[in-house]
C-alpha cells in the first residue's frame, strides 16, 4: 500500500505516470513524437537548441553589463555580446550548409542559466559582490556552450559537414577564450574585493 509520501512522488502528465526519486532511475523513457532517429536529426536538434540559446544571450548579456560595476567586467561582457551576435550568424550558416532552414527551439538549459543569472543579480548588492555573481553566472553559461559546441563539432565531423565543423570549432575556441578571460578577471582581485 502506497503511503502519502509515496503518492506525492508520483505525478500524471499527458496520460503517463512518472515517478521521481530512485524508483525511476532504472526505468527506460519512451521517445516523444518527432524524436531524433539518427545522428543527423540529433545534430539538427542541437543546432536549433544552441541557436535559441545564443539569441537569448543577446538579450541577457546587456542586462549583465548594465548591472556590473567593474569597467573591466563591463568591457568583457560587451566584447562577448559582439561575439555572440557573430555566433548567431555562424549558426545560420551552419543551417544553410546542411540544407535546413534556421529555426530556434527553446533551450531549457540556457533558459535556466539566464534565470539563475537574473536571480543572482537580484540577490547581491551592487558592487564587487554582484560582479563576482555575474562572473560566476557567465562562466556557467560558457561551460554549457563549450560542452554544446564540442558535441556539435563531434557530430559534424562524423556527419562530414566540413563547413559547419569549421564554424563550430571557431565558435568553440571563442567560448573557451571567454571562459579563460572571465577566470583571469575574477583572479585579478574582483573576488577578493567581494570577500
Amino acid at each position: 500500500m502506497a503511503t502519502t509520501a509515496d503518492k506525492s512522488k508520483t505525478s500524471t502528465k499527458s496520460g503517463s505516470t512518472s515517478t521521481s526519486g530512485s524508483a525511476s532511475q532504472g526505468r527506460k523513457l519512451r521517445a516523444e513524437a518527432g524524436a531524433a532517429k539518427d545522428l543527423a536529426e540529433l545534430f539538427e536538434d542541437g543546432l536549433k537548441d544552441i541557436y535559441w540559446a545564443e539569441k537569448a544571450l543577446t538579450k541577457a548579456l546587456p542586462k549583465m553589463e548594465k548591472n556590473a560595476s567593474s569597467e573591466q567586467l563591463k568591457s568583457a561582457i560587451s566584447k562577448h555580446l559582439a561575439e555572440t551576435e557573430t555566433h548567431v550568424d555562424r549558426l545560420e550558416q551552419c543551417f544553410e550548409f546542411i540544407g535546413v532552414k534556421a529555426k530556434a527551439e527553446k533551450c531549457e538549459a540556457m533558459a535556466g542559466l539566464v534565470e539563475e543569472a537574473e536571480s543572482l543579480m537580484k540577490e547581491t548588492e551592487v558592487g564587487a559582490v554582484r560582479d563576482a555573481a555575474i562572473i560566476a553566472a557567465a562562466q556557467k553559461v560558457e561551460h554549457y556552450e563549450i560542452a554544446t559546441y564540442g558535441t556539435l563539432a563531434a557530430f559534424a565531423k562524423v556527419l562530414e559537414h566540413k563547413d559547419a565543423l569549421k564554424l563550430l570549432l571557431e565558435t568553440l575556441g571563442e567560448e573557451k577564450k571567454c571562459d579563460e578571460d572571465l577566470s583571469a578577471l575574477a583572479d585579478t582581485n574582483l573576488n577578493s574585493k567581494a570577500k
